[in-house]
């Protein structure tokens, strides 16, 4: 994508459909004159009154306990500098986004404009009494600390200065881990910092915390290094001058067992990198070029340990990594500030969790067979699960141990689900999904690519490295509709009908004709049937010239699947294809079966396609807890429909008696765990979440999904294919480029999984 393209989507992604990333929406009922008497006058009065007379009481009856604000002046904007509050706002707008999926706190952005260090101090105080924390953001040193250190001491409520404190708790973890795995003493080591702004000098007083020796840091600025001698340095840089001659950083780096980068690309050459200590360990955090780049800094030691701010490598320290976490321990307790020892008990808590076993839905996200504590996993990956009940509770334990905690937490238990509770609100798993599928980008054949929104979705396929597209249409449609999106990379057009295609036309309609030939298939019809794009990418697949296929954008669900069955057909042991789709609900992912293939599945088909849904969920990372459902509970009809799904769970129990499965019942018992315990606590389902249900027929599975996605907008990923023997997927008509991409991931995550399983057969 060309430079303007890529400012175009950027602008209409902030612009449309509506201006802006965040929004208030109601919490209570507002449908009738008793709600809104309720929500406003006059009933408003009484929890006003009862704040009036206790002013926590606000915590009770308002939403200031889940409630942050983020406030920036504009002043130091991501890489952008002085550009003013207004400008500011859609940095500020992001961040509140991710406090919201990653730990569900509400956030309002407030953009002050203002330079005078009293004034933006007396601004926020003024409206502290709304939030429940403050949330500083891009404000340039030296006035962010002095902003920042006051409103500490004068408010009752946690503050932090996240661009300082997030990198310095993030990189802390970091480096107690590498520390321990170069086998080193931290209170000997020697580390040289690149960079003295505000990020730089928080890491800097964090590690002194772990134990390191302020004489072992040696800091620069863009100036220079850090020396007594030196007018123009402020006094929390004063902390690290040192009484010496200025010495280059290649000098300095000489012996040193860590390089802090928080400053510019390319700083830290290969040669100054072989003049540090053994094991040396390097944080090269400049974003999004880091001081020494990853690959040629293992390629000149093996021994070193890598850090760095990108996503691409191992080791990423990235910010959400803590602050999402901190403010949600904090907010818990009602912590009166962020204090050191909050800020360390984060710093142990990742550090920790490093060590930890790794969920396989983590390996699973990242592509790796088994992520184990090392030099390439020193600090746990953003996608992690645990972090939110791990981080949380070890920040809200050490406020309460420090006493600043004013809403002390005692069942810890109850608190932890209630955490992990809160990550269902969110689409974690398209992100987790697309991850996955950039581990081992596969060919994609678009088989649909002269529709604009067909092509809209190959391009964003392939420039974030999900697969590599192979566009199937008319070629000279498809590149005029390229230079209209700025999809100007070189990637495959085929237009099978051409005379170019010819051969492997030709080539294509003897493998088929000679596989089918049998069945009523004869060479001329295959022949003519090649011409057609389902067809043709269909054959590209199983002759290996391409890894997976998607299409159905402009054609019917069954008029699409028809050449699909013909000529993929079904994986070794099955006897039944099916579907499901994915819904991203806000109680986590819902896996819907069979949404589109088996209009009405016999007890055996729906014990098969419970089966191969399971598979499909641990495909994903989660383990499955199946629900077969129906319109009656455990046996309260004896209508055929209830019949053939009690058989089917008969089946499973007996058969596959490790797998959570129950039934038949009714959705609201399978998605109410308190409900189905409380009313049959005999089922294997009871006290658990349910996350997968198996329907009785294609008529409620397909109408359900629907319901759920318009009614709700529910994200849908689906419908996906079970059973096949090659990575076909098939979009519903008239597909969003959303739901166009997040299907070429799915289709590329199947081809992974494939693949893997062929070559464990082969052994």
């Amino acid at each position: 994508m060309n430079q303007y393209s890529k400012r175009r989507e950027a602008l209409l992604y902030h612009a449309k459909p509506h201006p802006g990333k965040i929004q208030i929406v109601p919490t209570k009922p507002y449908a009738t004159q008793r709600d809104l008497s309720l929500a406003y006058s006059p009933g408003v009065a009484e929890p006003c009154l009862e704040i009036a007379k206790d002013v926590n009481n606000v915590y009770k009856y308002t939403a200031k306990g889940n409630l942050v604000a983020v406030i920036s002046n504009g002043t130091a904007v991501l890489g952008l500098g002085d550009i003013g509050p207004e400008a500011s706002k859609p940095v500020m707008e992001g961040k509140g986004l991710l406090f919201k999926i990653f730990a569900d706190i509400d956030v309002f952005d407030i953009e002050v404009d203002t330079k005078d260090v009293d004034a933006f101090i007396a601004t926020v105080k003024n409206i502290a009494p709304t939030f429940g924390g403050i949330n500083l953001e891009d404000i340039k040193a030296p006035e962010s600390f002095e902003i920042e250190r006051r409103l500490v001491e004068e408010l009752n409520i946690p503050v932090m200065h996240d661009d300082q404190h997030g990198t310095a708790i993030i990189s802390s973890a970091a480096l107690l881990n590498a520390v321990e795995l170069a086998e080193k003493n931290i209170g000997d080591i020697k580390i040289v910092v690149s960079g003295a702004g505000s990020a730089a000098l928080a890491c800097a007083n964090l590690y002194l915390l772990l134990g390191v020796k302020v004489e072992n840091i040696i800091m620069f600025d863009k100036d220079g290094m850090l020396v007594n001698s030196r007018a123009d340095l402020s006094q929390l840089q004063r902390k690290y001058a040192k009484d010496a001659e200025a010495a280059p950083l290649a000098e300095a780096v000489k012996g040193a067992d860590v390089f802090l980068g928080l400053s510019v690309g390319n700083v830290l050459s290969p040669e100054m990198l072989l003049s540090m200590n053994a094991n040396p360990i390097v944080f090269a955090m400049a974003n999004p070029i880091p001081e020494i780049d990853y690959d040629v800094a293992i390629a000149t030691r093996e021994d070193v340990i890598m850090a760095t701010g990108r996503s691409d490598h191992p080791n990423q320290v990235n910010n959400v990594l803590g602050f999402p976490y901190i403010f949600r321990g904090a907010l818990d307790v009602r912590a009166a500030k962020i204090n050191e020892e909050m800020k360390m008990a984060a710093v142990v808590a990742l550090a920790e969790l490093a060590k930890a076993p790794v969920p396989e839905q983590v390996n699973i996200a990242y592509g790796e067979t088994k992520l184990n504590f090392g030099r390439d996993y020193i600090i746990p990956k953003p996608f992690d699960p645990r972090l939110i009940a791990v981080v949380a509770p070890a920040v809200a334990k050490a406020a309460m141990d420090s006493g600043v905690a004013q809403h002390p937490i005692h069942d810890w238990d109850k608190y932890t689900e209630e955490l992990l509770e809160r990550l269902g609100n969110d689409n974690k798993m398209v992100r987790l999904l697309t991850n996955r599928a950039k581990t081992a980008p596969k060919r994609i054949v678009f088989a649909e690519a002269d529709h604009l929104d067909v092509l809209k979705a190959a391009q964003i396929v392939l420039e974030e490295r999900i697969g590599y597209p192979i566009l199937l249409g008319n070629r000279e449609k498809i590149e005029l509709l390229k230079e209209e999106i700025g999809f100007d990379a070189e990637v495959a057009i085929i237009d099978p009908k051409t005379d170019a295609e010819d051969e492997r036309r030709y080539r294509y309609a003897e493998v088929f004709w000679k596989n089918k030939q049998r069945r009523g298939v004869n060479l001329l019809d295959a022949q003519k049937w090649m011409r057609e794009r389902n067809y043709f990418a269909a054959m590209m697949v199983n002759e290996g010239e391409a890894d997976a296929m998607v299409t159905g954008y402009s054609r019917s669900y069954p008029s699409t699947v028809k050449p699909i069955m013909q000529l993929i057909g079904r994986a070794p042991g099955v006897t039944r294809i099916a579907t499901t789709n994915m819904m991203l609900t806000k109680r986590g992912p819902l896996f819907l079966s069979d949404t589109a293939i088996n209009p009405n599945p016999t007890a055996d088909d729906l014990a098969k396609i419970a089966l191969m849904t399971a598979r499909t969920v641990r495909m994903f990372g989660m383990e499955p807890v199946v629900a077969m459902v129906s319109f009656s509970n455990f046996g309260s009809s004896t209508d055929p429909g209830t019949t053939k799904v009690r058989e089917a769970v008969a089946y499973l129990h007996r058969e596959f008696p490790d797998l959570l499965v129950d039934g038949e019942i009714q959705a609201d018992f399978a998605l109410n765990p308190e409900m189905l315990k409380d009313k049959f606590p005999f089922s294997k389902l009871a006290g658990k979440k349910v996350n997968t249900l198996i329907f009785p027929n294609l008529e409620s599975a397909n109408i359900t999904y629907k319901i759920l996605k318009e009614l709700n907008k529910v994200v849908s990923i689906g419908p996906i294919m079970l059973g096949m023997d090659k990575p076909v997927h098939i979009f519903q008509l008239g597909a969003s480029v959303e739901e166009m991409v997040n299907m070429a991931a799915v289709a590329v995550v199947d081809a992974q999984e494939k693949e893997k399983r062929l070559k464990m057969a082969k052994k």
